[in-house]
């Protein structure tokens, strides 16, 4: 008894063989494929692994060399309590022009620290904007090349806040208002149709810093546990976070970076034999720490 499969991905160029395959005509005819076959049990698994090692092989290169790829640097950016504007820079390490959408929703907090995003509401001429804005909330970055916006926060500063900012590539449309023709954005269209490509978007998280910034940040540290407690009014930050064991700083539990939003404390409960290290940044330059082991 035979095992059907239908093999519907398949490349004129690609010399793929599938080994001893019989092909079934009549389903062919069905399913309008020219490759439609019949093979045995035991060839499964070897025909499997060619196929997927082709597909793999032919994603990675079309994602490589086929359309816009953007970058965005840091995934976490500040806005310090004396300064208004931010320069955020988009990268495009592609073969082609990236149309970038810049979408931005304001972070909200609940007691439990779970966040829910709320969207910017756009205010009309005659009202005064408030929240943080980009300028130009459209981008168009040439291939290999770069482009930046303004983040500007307009309104009160008298508490911290959080602001979810997403740069998204996208094939244009006549209403994502990029600065275009109809005949370039039809001819656009047409080459990113030509191959396959994959248009992958960036969130940053950005926080915006109280105009009086102030930082306070309390320690407890005991043989069971190390707590930092954020009693200032400005987010500090955990960087470097390496948990190792002692007398060998090789070998250590992956990196990470802790927030400690005003009012809140991180914890960690001490392991024998282990010892901590780590940045703490209070809105200026790192100061280097370190937890004896526990």
């Amino acid at each position: 008894m035979g095992v059907r499969l239908t093999i519907i991905l398949r490349s004129a160029r690609s010399g793929l063989d599938l080994g001893n395959i019989e092909c079934w005509q009549s389903l062919a005819a069905i399913f309008r494929v020219s490759n439609v076959c019949l093979i045995s049990q035991y060839q499964i698994g070897l025909v499997l692994k060619k196929f997927i090692v082709f597909v793999l092989f032919n994603l990675s290169a079309a994602t490589a060399f086929a359309g816009p790829n953007i970058n965005v640097g840091t995934i976490y950016d500040y806005l310090d309590g004396d300064k208004s504007t931010y320069l955020k820079r988009v990268y495009n390490g592609g073969d082609s022009t990236a149309f970038v959408r810049v979408n931005i929703h304001e972070m909200v907090f609940d007691a439990d620290g779970k966040s829910r995003e709320l969207p910017m509401v756009e205010k009309g001429a005659a009202e005064k904007p408030e929240g943080l804005i980009a300028s130009p909330a459209r981008l168009i970055v040439p291939s290999q090349g770069m482009q930046g916006t303004r983040l500007l926060y307009m309104g009160k500063r008298d508490k911290e806040r959080y602001y979810r900012v997403r740069f998204v590539p996208v094939v244009p449309e006549k209403e994502d208002q990029f600065a275009m023709t109809d005949e370039e954005r039809e001819a656009y269209k047409q080459s990113m149709s030509a191959g396959v490509n994959v248009l992958t978007a960036y969130g940053i998280i950005f926080f915006v810093r109280p105009q009086d910034s102030r930082f306070d940040t309390k320690i407890e540290n005991t043989t069971a546990h190390y707590k930092v407690t954020n009693a200032g009014n400005s987010t500090i930050v955990l960087d470097e976070f390496k948990s190792c064991v002692a007398g060998k700083p090789g070998d250590c539990y992956p990196t990470a970076k802790h927030h400690v939003l005003p009012g809140k404390t991180f914890s960690v409960d001490k392991e024998a034999g282990r010892e901590y290290t780590f940045d703490l940044i209070e809105g200026g330059a790192p100061k280097r720490m370190k937890v004896a082991k526990g």
